[in-house]
């Protein structure tokens, strides 16, 4: 007994052991390798990266003072923006909901359902905003119509994951009671599933709402309309004052967009 317990005492605790260190180490290795493989490959010309620091002084010293002439011309273009983000969130909650439906496995009528709103949840999810902008502007045209459709398809699957992981979480209580009633389907998900979800739902949307406004800054870049046609232009008009009013703009955008959907959040949420 006393050598047992001398052994004991003589332990060194160790919060991992040989193996999970080993394990650590290598995890650590791997990644340092990958971190200096992939600089490596990239095709850095680093004499500008440590001429950036002047490069930036420069810029914001033609930037100075901002411009303001063209302030109409912004506010309308900022307009444009909250109405491509608004309209894009409205028609995307039509299209997401029935998806978001079908990719929940416990309200999915069979297994095809399940993966084909699944699948339609992962395309939307893949491809980037700007991806789905260029793709509608060489179908419909330079212009709001496809920047609208770009956040759209963008924001499907967002709101129908978040959705449908919503509606896996619900109580199955009441719906097995109205289904023991011989309910049908709609009053079912009228009743019994759309009360339990409808907080996560106007949580969801006011979030999406907020990404979006942030995202129709950008789709002018590509000619979807939205502020960022005026950014575009600017910038290859070399107009750096204008721009630098438009950048202003696009904070305090995203400012106003962030403090509404904070009291949205605390008001109907």
């Amino acid at each position: 007994m006393v050598d047992q317990a001398a052994q004991i005492t003589q332990r060194v605790w160790s919060r991992y052991d040989r193996k999970e260190q080993l394990i650590r180490y290598t995890i650590y290795l791997v990644t340092l390798i990958a971190v200096v493989w992939a600089v490596s490959d990239i095709d850095i010309f680093w004499p500008w990266v440590w001429d950036a620091p002047n490069q930036i002084q420069n810029l914001g010293a033609r930037m100075w003072p901002p411009e303001f002439s063209a302030w109409t011309a912004i506010v309308n273009a900022m307009l444009e923006t909250v109405h491509i983000a608004t309209l894009s969130t409205l028609l995307t909650i039509f299209v997401a909901l029935p998806v978001s439906y079908i990719a929940a496995q416990n309200t999915t009528p069979n297994k095809f359902t399940l993966w084909l709103g699944r699948f339609i949840l992962v395309s939307s999810r893949s491809v980037n905003t700007i991806i789905w902008a260029l793709l509608f502007v060489a179908i419909f045209g330079p212009g709001v119509l496809a920047g609208i459709l770009a956040v759209m398809f963008r924001s499907i699957g967002f709101i129908g994951k978040l959705m449908g992981e919503a509606i896996e979480e619900i109580d199955r209580r009441p719906v097995e009671a109205m289904e023991a009633t011989g309910a049908s389907k709609m009053k079912v998900v009228l009743y019994a599933i759309v009360p339990q979800v409808l907080p996560a739902f106007f949580a969801i949307v006011v979030l999406r709402w907020d990404i979006n406004i942030r995202e129709s800054t950008v789709l002018g870049l590509v000619g979807a309309g939205g502020i960022g046609v005026l950014l575009q232009g600017s910038i290859d008009m070399f107009a750096w004052q204008t721009v630098a009013t438009i950048l202003m703009a696009i904070i305090v955008l995203v400012i106003i967009g962030e403090a509404i959907t904070s009291i949205l959040r605390k008001k109907v949420i």
